[in-house]
């Protein structure tokens, strides 16, 4: 049970619950499988953002207020899956349609690999309408999938991209290696071939060849479209690097590289 006490004093506690049922309970603590939606914000410190916002499930109508606020709450989703405390499947499967069959409302965006292994919304803890996911082999950021974020970001109204890698990707290691491969395979290897160059060519470290080839989706993403790149400059969207671990469930983020001077 999740009781009030739980929490510490003098925080700013902002809940939206929604409640399955009445119960005596709900006066004295909060069961998990009954939260909707739960965050604490507390004082900056020398941890990172999502040390300083807990959150629960969102609800449907839970919308970040900035582009921090929707990584942390994305972060957090994944602590919840990591540590095996997921709540998304407890929800009203009935009610979860209902709400999304006419509309969506995603916080966040994803540009992710299409590797079974990385089931976006599962490890996020995130339900119907909740995520934004573009998926290609590689993650890389071609102009069908730039479209696609320009869409959740002018009319949907993401307020953060998230390109997302994830530890032994196939297609990245198939373009180190410039493996011959059937039909039209090999033209994932192109967008993926300037991060083998910065990690150290032929012999490169498929695990830096991914972390740098992240970093460029993330400039390209910046770069190619006036739509993301005018909401970065005014603040109201961050495109931010991660790396997915295929053998912990874990999601992190990567350091940004440094503006180019000028």
């Amino acid at each position: 049970m999740l009781a009030m006490a739980c929490f510490p004093l003098g925080v700013d506690m902002r809940l939206d619950l929604q409640l399955a049922e009445a119960c005596p309970s709900c006066f004295t603590g909060v069961l998990p499988d009954r939260v909707m939606h739960g965050r604490v914000s507390v004082p900056h410190g020398p941890d990172a953002l999502l040390e300083e916002r807990l959150a629960g499930n969102p609800s449907m109508e839970a919308v970040p207020d900035t582009p921090d606020d929707a990584i942390a709450l994305a972060l957090a989703g994944n602590r919840r899956f990591v540590e095996g405390q997921s709540t998304v499947y407890h929800q009203d499967m009935d009610l979860l349609h209902a709400q999304t069959a006419d509309h969506q409302h995603p916080f966040v965006a994803i540009l992710a690999c299409a590797d079974s292994r990385v089931p976006v919304g599962l490890v996020l803890d995130e339900h119907i309408g909740r995520v934004f996911v573009t998926r290609i082999a590689g993650n890389t950021a071609s102009t069908e999938v730039i479209a696609s974020l320009e869409y959740a970001v002018a009319i949907l109204g993401v307020k953060a991209i998230i390109v997302m890698g994830h530890t032994n990707c196939g297609a990245i290691k198939a373009a180190i290696r410039n493996d011959e491969v059937p039909g039209q395979i090999s033209a994932l290897f192109a967008g993926i071939l300037p991060a083998i160059s910065l990690a150290g060519g032929d012999d490169a470290d498929p695990g830096e060849v991914t972390r740098q080839h992240v970093l460029n989706q993330v400039g390209v993403l910046t770069h190619a479209s006036t739509v993301i790149d005018s909401r970065v400059k005014d603040g109201s969207l961050k495109v931010v690097p991660a790396l997915y671990d295929v053998a912990s469930g874990v999601v992190a983020l990567l350091p940004e590289r440094a503006p180019r001077a000028g």
